[in-house]
């Protein structure tokens, strides 16, 4: 399996996909964390998803393998993620003999069982009566010669694998058999938690809702809101009216406490003009500005430059997906 092409055709597929699509692919590579010893980063693929889409984790595990696969895995682990309680209870001695049988099924036995998946080709150009290479390698226990035969699959069965209870110990405690690295199940999530944000994004709400977001993401407690008293001493003091957004913001909170990607956002008292520019933050990287009557929101970054929002609200929002995407 190539890396970059994986995430490359995960990413477009949660972008541009079906939402069946969209759900098959992150359950695919939630298990392909999960059996590469990454199960931080596979949990926050899930729950990411499940959060902004709001459809049942079942449809990350509606077949018996992939279901087996995720109780198996947690066993290994000693503790299940929260996200999987809404999965059914499975009895895993059964299971394990189940899948025992299903590893030493042979190819004629499986056709049409991989219709319209990434595996009908594989079994389709085996011999009929002859066992899968694969999955005979899964039942001895044999990782290495499992990786070189599905080398070159572009979604290895890693259901399969992760159903494969001798093995799921082994996978846990990060054997790594498709060699992914300690780098990039980080990668990978990331990508796609920044995919899904950009598919389904979240609804921010009325402005207390927005702000309380953004703090519960960054663990801050709220300010309080500004006094309209406090609001209107500020534009007294400088000379200009607010857009409507920034003054709900103040009287929402007042202000912001920073966080290691975003500037403090001052309070109503301090708030300070330069010229026509009002400096809403320090240091001075975000700005409202006022050209033709319109106001905007500009972010000066000294290495990428500067970023113009159409409002207040929509730099806070995009803030928001940041957040979001690094929860």
């Amino acid at each position: 399996m190539e890396r970059d092409e994986y995430l490359e055709a995960a990413v477009r597929d949660v972008l541009t996909g079906e939402d069946a699509t969209v759900d098959r692919r992150i359950g695919h590579a939630a298990l392909l964390l999960a059996t590469a010893g990454a199960p931080g980063p596979a949990d926050r693929v899930v729950t990411h998803w499940q959060r902004l889409t709001e459809r049942p984790v079942t449809r990350l595990a509606d077949d018996a393998v992939r279901a087996r696969a995720w109780a198996m895995l947690a066993e290994a682990r000693g503790v299940g993620p929260q996200w999987a309680e809404a999965l059914s209870l499975l009895d895993l001695d059964a299971e394990e003999r189940a899948h025992e049988a299903l590893l030493a099924r042979r190819v004629s036995e499986l056709e049409g069982v991989f219709d319209g998946s990434p595996l009908a080709g594989v079994a389709a150009g085996l011999a009929p009566g002859r066992a899968d290479p694969a999955r005979v390698a899964l039942a001895e226990g044999d990782l290495g010669r499992w990786a070189e035969l599905v080398a070159g699959q572009a979604n290895p069965d890693v259901a399969t694998l992760g159903a494969t209870r001798p093995l799921a110990p082994r996978l846990v405690a990060g054997a790594d058999p498709l060699g992914l690295g300690p780098e990039w199940p980080g990668q990978c999530a990331g990508a796609l938690v920044a995919a899904l944000s950009e598919r389904y994004p979240s609804e921010a709400g009325s402005w207390p809702e927005l702000v309380a977001a953004i703090l519960r993401l960054r663990g801050r407690p709220s300010p309080g809101p500004a006094a309209e008293s406090e609001v209107a001493a500020a534009e007294a003091r400088l000379g200009v009216r607010f857009p409507g957004d920034y003054r709900e913001f103040l009287r929402t909170a007042d202000g912001l406490p920073a966080d290691v990607v975003f500037p403090r956002l001052l309070p109503a008292r301090e708030l300070r003009a330069d010229g026509p520019v009002v400096i809403v933050s320090e240091p001075a990287l975000v700005l409202l500005t006022a050209t033709g009557g319109r106001w905007r929101a500009v972010e000066v970054d000294p290495v990428f430059g500067s970023t113009a929002h159409p409002s207040f609200r929509a730099l806070l929002e995009q803030h928001l997906r940041l957040l979001e995407a690094a929860a």
